[in-house]
């Protein structure tokens, strides 16, 4: 009966896709870079209807890429921004950027579009 139990929890765990898997070294890479951009951008970011500089907005994004990659839930980069960096976990309001001389904008338009230049 164990081993029967243990097959089926095995099998389990192994049809979650990688649910449980360390995130990619190219992800961690390319979010680095990202973060890295976003601090040196000289935007201000939103959060929760509140401004904030760009070295605020880079420790918020960390804390929120390390909570995310300890619980093993980035798989690419696009799943940090569409997990992590889209908006706010408490209240649902999108994050964005306002930088000198462009419109505001949601932070996952300027982070996706930053990903695209950090990859040519």
């Amino acid at each position: 009966m164990k081993k029967i139990l243990i097959a089926a929890l095995s099998a389990a765990l192994c049809s979650t896709g990688g649910a449980f898997a360390a995130t990619p070294d190219v992800t961690r890479t390319e979010v680095t870079r990202l973060l890295d951009t976003v601090e040196k951008s000289q935007c201000q970011f939103s959060r929760n209807g509140t401004w904030h500089d760009a070295k605020a907005a880079r420790a918020h994004l960390q804390k929120k890429y390390d909570y995310l990659d300890n619980k093993k839930l980035l798989t690419t980069t696009e799943s940090f921004i569409e997990r992590g960096a889209t908006g706010s976990s408490m209240s649902g309001a999108p994050y964005q950027m306002r930088c000198p001389g462009t419109a505001v904008v949601n932070s996952a338009d300027w982070l996706k579009a930053e990903l695209a230049r950090v990859r040519k």
